[in-house]
């Protein structure tokens, strides 16, 4: 098993297989209906901005109720490619939400801290990614 944070450089950050676990785990978590899964791979004072250019969610509760509510619609998420991961603390995924009536291309950015938790997720879509 390895460790989710690596030693790069001068300081710690997690590693491409942690933060590429860790997005795969974003998408079968809302598959199986599963918002608290979700949730919990968020740190607690994680920001959410979804789309970009929205209001940013903020901390612990609104990120639960945020998950609870995009599961609870039936929300599914599919790969559109692998995951993505960098030389530092990003990773990003290109997927598609369908969700009731809807269908939306999106690429989400995600920061990851340094207990390999995601601190900071922006979601990049827009008018124009959403089929119906």
């Amino acid at each position: 098993m390895t460790r989710p944070v690596a030693w790069k450089g001068r300081w710690n950050v997690p590693s491409q297989e942690h933060m590429k676990r860790v997005l795969q785990s974003y998408v079968d978590g809302f598959n199986a209906g599963d918002a608290a899964a979700v949730a919990a791979l968020f740190a607690d004072d994680a920001v959410i901005e979804d789309p970009v250019g929205t209001p940013a969610i903020k901390g612990r509760e609104a990120i639960d109720e945020f998950y609870a509510n995009a599961v609870s619609a039936g929300t599914r998420l599919t790969l559109d490619a692998p995951v993505r991961g960098s030389h530092g603390d990003r990773a990003a995924m290109a997927f598609t939400v369908e969700v009731t009536g809807l269908r939306i291309r999106v690429i989400d950015a995600m920061t990851f801290d340094e207990q390999g938790r995601i601190a900071r997720m922006e979601a990049f879509w827009g008018p124009d990614d959403i089929e119906r």
